[in-house]
């Protein structure tokens, strides 16, 4: 659906500053994590963009080390700006998700 993946856009970042701020995460890894969470469309090619801007804008910083089966891997980690940028996206996404369930559910509509 067109409209999920556009409102997956806007919140794909946080979820990922989330998931990394839990520990050091690389790029297939988040990729599983979030598909674990129930986000099934997201794939590879639209996690390394995201991480990659991330990184640009220093709010993770990646390191390569071993992996125990296979080549090396970029494991990445949240910096105090990733860490008050995840701080900034849970306020504002807390101060929106409420608004909408109530408009939703006063509506009638119930997931």
């Amino acid at each position: 659906m067109k409209l999920r993946s556009q409102l997956l856009k806007g919140i794909l970042e946080g979820c990922i500053l989330s998931i990394i701020s839990q520990q050091p995460t690389y790029g297939y890894e988040l990729s599983v994590k979030l598909q674990g969470f129930g986000l099934d469309d997201v794939s590879e090619g639209s996690i390394y963009p995201i991480l990659l801007r991330l990184q640009k804008e220093k709010l993770i910083k990646g390191e390569m080390k071993k992996s125990e089966s296979g080549p090396k891997r970029k494991y990445y980690y949240l910096t105090d700006d990733g860490l008050e940028s995840l701080r900034l996206f849970i306020h504002h996404w807390t101060t929106i998700k409420q608004p909408v369930d109530n408009i939703i559910e006063k509506g009638g509509h119930r997931l």
